[in-house]
C-alpha cells in the first residue's frame, strides 16, 4: 500500500516491501525494502539535499538517520520531473514504522523541509494481542 504526503508542490509517495528472504524470525532480524518516488508538481527547479529519517520499533525506541541526500544521490527536479529509489530498513521487531523529512533548495537558495509519509513496516510475524 503507498503512502503520500505533499509539501510545497513536491509528492514523496513510500510503497514499503516485506523480504521475507533477507528475515530472520530466529534472529529477530526483520528487513523491509522501500520505494520512494518524489514529483516536482510545481513551478520551480528544487534539489534533495539532506534526509532525516525517524523509525520506530515495536517496542517504542526511535533511530534518527541523518545524512547527505538519498541512496548516494542529491537529485535536481525541475517542473514536472521525478525522482525514484529504493532503499532498505532492518529492524529487531517485526513490525514499526518510519517517516521524516527531506531538506529541499531552489534555485535562489532558499531551503525548506518536506514531509516523507510515515509508513507502516508490518512483516507476517507480528503478534495480535486478543483481549
Amino acid at each position: 500500500m503507498p503512502y503520500t504526503a505533499t509539501t510545497r508542490q513536491i509528492r514523496v509517495t513510500v510503497e514499503p516491501i516485506w523480504l521475507e528472504e533477507h528475515s530472520s524470525l530466529e534472529e529477530n532480524r526483520f528487513v523491509w525494502a522501500y520505494r520512494v518516488q518524489i514529483e516536482n508538481l510545481g513551478g520551480e527547479t528544487v534539489q534533495l539535499k539532506t534526509r532525516h529519517w525517524i523509525i520506530t520499533d515495536a517496542r517504542g525506541q526511535v533511530e534518527h538517520v541523518r545524512g547527505p541526500g538519498v541512496v548516494g544521490k542529491q537529485p535536481r527536479l525541475a517542473p514536472g520531473e521525478t525522482f525514484e529509489y529504493t532503499s532498505g530498513c532492518p529492524l529487531s521487531t517485526p513490525s514499526g514504522f518510519m517517516g521524516g523529512t527531506y531538506r529541499m533548495v531552489t534555485a535562489d537558495g532558499e531551503t525548506f523541509d518536506i514531509d516523507v509519509p510515515t509508513f507502516s513496516l508490518d512483516s507476517p510475524h507480528q503478534r495480535v494481542v486478543v483481549n
